[in-house]
């Protein structure tokens, strides 16, 4: 499905005077493949409430995450950048870049570390968020070397250590822009960047070595910084600037992609990892919870296979039928060759699970179920996916021998009954139908 069918939905000058919305304020929604049975009819909608719903979530998010954003008077901005840059991917390979810039000083370093966000309420990380004032410029991301000075600060910034005093001048007064995208974090008003000046900073050294390091290739790169300490976060926004790779390959790569090939990369070089490992000797089950997103992780003892389910509840963000919506995909030994249809989260869930199976130095079946409630209003990345099923792999797991038991555990963990769960699975289908050789061999 196209993504983009709901770009301009909120551009109906009868909704903008609804909301008290000013001309200047660009409206633009970019959706991901899970709105599903919404593609009529929200369209048609545009907030007139045709689905029977007292509350519109589009208007919801709307109302809420325009009311964060900060007013900016003039066409200059002083701040700290956390640091944090995006690059676009509308009009590939010719996109927008540029730093994200809060009207704040000090430590702002939490704004884009969503390795700290877990704990934090809804309303507080979109209020963080929508803050940062982003400046774009116009990049081909095969020749990032020609846009000359803003790109050289844009790269500054993605490798500095800690937060960068950094001064923004636009082109125009920065426009309130929505974009309801599940794949990256929110971000506030945009505008076109005429200049910027930073501080000095400190780039991390591990980042620094990597960018220095021509001869190294970019999967290289992401999988030896992961392995030493680097947060994942730093990673993406490193590898979305074009910092790592072969001198004449490096590209600058849309932030929604680099987060989920980063994810991708280091998960799948796990999941070969955990292929030499011993079988788990047990059936486990896990689970947590993270803005009104509910996760269960089974381990099954078998060979490798990861599978992912989310299941987007009547009234849930991206699903206003009424009825609850399934989205799943899963890999086997081999692992798999094409995109999931979850998206980012697939992989965002098989990083999470992949490192705790490398801590147990053990091998499993895993099954990853997502339930998405209807408090889940507004999306805010998939980070919230990958630091969910990491806390659930940390807490303390239910454990059986019996698929009947575990089974029965889930349906006490979540709303939606386990056998629609099966109905959606492929692996534990599999788990409870396929026959084993070893039913066949008796004792001598």
């Amino acid at each position: 499905m196209d993504p983009r069918w709901l770009e301009g939905l909120l551009e109906d000058p009868g909704l903008k005077a609804e909301l008290g919305l000013g001309p200047g304020i660009g409206l633009r929604v970019v959706s991901h493949v899970r709105v599903v049975y919404a593609r009529s009819l929200c369209l048609r909608c545009k907030g007139k409430g045709l689905c029977g719903r007292p509350d519109c979530p589009f208007l919801e998010a709307l109302r809420f995450f325009c009311s964060s954003m900060p007013e900016l008077e003039g066409m200059s901005l002083e701040g700290a950048s956390p640091p944090a840059v995006f690059v676009g991917r509308v009009g590939y390979p010719f996109v927008s870049v540029g730093p994200l810039v809060p009207p704040v000083v000090g430590d702002t370093s939490l704004m884009d570390m969503p390795e700290r966000w877990a704990g934090l309420p809804l309303p507080e990380i979109i209020r963080m968020r929508s803050s940062l004032v982003r400046g774009k410029f116009t990049v081909d991301v095969r020749k990032p070397w020609k846009a000359g000075r803003l790109m050289d600060l844009t790269l500054e910034l993605a490798l500095s250590r800690g937060p960068v005093e950094a001064e923004a001048i636009f082109k125009r007064k920065p426009r309130k822009v929505l974009v309801l995208d599940e794949g990256v974090q929110p971000f506030g008003p945009t505008a076109p960047l005429r200049s910027l000046e930073l501080s000095v900073s400190r780039w991390d050294q591990k980042l620094e070595k990597a960018y220095l390091d021509t001869d190294m290739r970019a999967s290289e790169a992401v999988l030896w910084l992961y392995e030493e300490g680097v947060p994942i976060s730093r990673i993406q926004r490193a590898f979305s600037v074009g910092a790592f790779g072969l001198k004449r390959l490096r590209r600058l790569v849309p932030t929604r992609w680099s987060i989920t090939a980063v994810d991708s990369m280091i998960s799948r070089e796990l999941s070969l990892r955990i292929r030499d490992y011993p079988l788990l000797d047990e059936i486990r089950v896990y689970h947590a919870s993270l803005l009104d997103n509910y996760y269960v992780v089974v381990l099954l003892p078998e060979a490798w296979a990861f599978e992912m389910m989310e299941a987007w509840a009547p009234g849930a963000l991206w699903n206003p039928s009424f009825r609850t919506c399934f989205v799943s995909d899963w890999e086997g030994w081999r692992g798999r060759t094409t995109y999931a249809r979850p998206g980012g989260s697939y992989y965002a869930a098989r990083l999470a699970v992949c490192e705790a199976l490398d801590g147990m130095r053990r091998q499993a079946r895993a099954v990853v179920l997502r339930e998405v409630r209807p408090g889940y209003k507004f999306p805010v990345g998939v980070w919230q996916v990958r630091e969910a099923i990491r806390m659930a792999m940390r807490s303390e797991p239910f454990r059986t021998d019996s698929l009947k038991e575990a089974l029965e555990h889930i349906s006490g963990l979540l709303t939606i009954p386990a056998r629609e769960w099966l109905k959606a699975s492929r692996l534990l289908r599999d788990a409870i139908c396929q026959v084993k050789l070893t039913r066949y061999v008796g004792d001598e």
